[in-house]
């Protein structure tokens, strides 16, 4: 049964490869809110809906809200712990209960050994005001909801054409060091697809035989 997506955050990379394999795979209907609609290609008239608009701004986050059956947020801002306080109230307000929220590896100290600590040195570790400490708190509200949430956690990011990956359950170690943002597209648009899978579960995700210290590229 085709949906109404709306997509929080709809100019970012992974959200590209996620919009096209909702536009290839399903008959959704995507609505496109983003801060900056002008970066935004090949928008299909007869799928997409582009709405100008501001997460940290409750009328507008409201107004789109509204409109979806179910939501997908990508988003990066040092506020993305309100950002989720806002979605999470909207989504309350207008009885929406399906959310795909993307987050990050390592929130929960979670990557064991020289990887782990080479991860927690570029972004900062544990609780604290720090990068994933933001996302960590963000998290937390999330998973302290009533929603029927999806957060998933990827390793570091690739631009490689391929979909390969595997899930980790939270409290599972994560050793695998990156993962394409083709791939976690393609997670979102099946989380999107098949809730009763991924309903109230938080994934960390990498590409497997990927271990090692740091990710291969960097």
């Amino acid at each position: 049964m085709s949906k109404q997506v709306l997509i929080l955050g709809a100019t970012g990379q992974i959200t590209g490869h996620a919009i096209q394999f909702l536009l290839d795979e399903t008959d959704d209907y995507l609505l496109l809110l983003t801060r900056h609609p002008q970066n935004l290609n090949h928008v299909d008239d007869q799928r997409e809906t582009v709405i100008k608009g501001d997460v940290l701004k409750t009328a507008e986050l409201d107004q789109a809200v509204a409109q979806a059956d179910v939501v997908y947020a990508n988003l990066r801002n040092p506020q993305i712990e309100q950002q989720a306080r806002n979605i999470v109230d909207a989504m309350d307000r207008h009885g929406v209960k399906q959310l795909v929220w993307i987050s990050s590896v390592g929130i929960y100290d979670e990557v064991p050994g020289k990887f782990g600590e080479w991860h927690n040195a570029q972004l900062g570790g544990g609780k604290s005001d720090s990068y994933l400490g933001t996302y960590w708190a963000a998290a937390d509200v999330i998973s302290a909801s009533n929603l029927n949430y999806t957060i998933i956690r990827p390793a570091w990011l690739t631009n490689k054409e391929e979909v390969d990956f595997e899930l980790i359950h939270r409290g599972e170690a994560i050793k695998g060091t990156e993962v394409s943002r083709k791939s976690i597209g393609k997670l979102v648009a099946q989380a999107v697809e098949e809730p009763d899978k991924f309903t109230r579960v938080d994934l960390g995700v990498d590409q497997p035989g990927t271990d090692g210290d740091k990710p291969a590229w960097y």
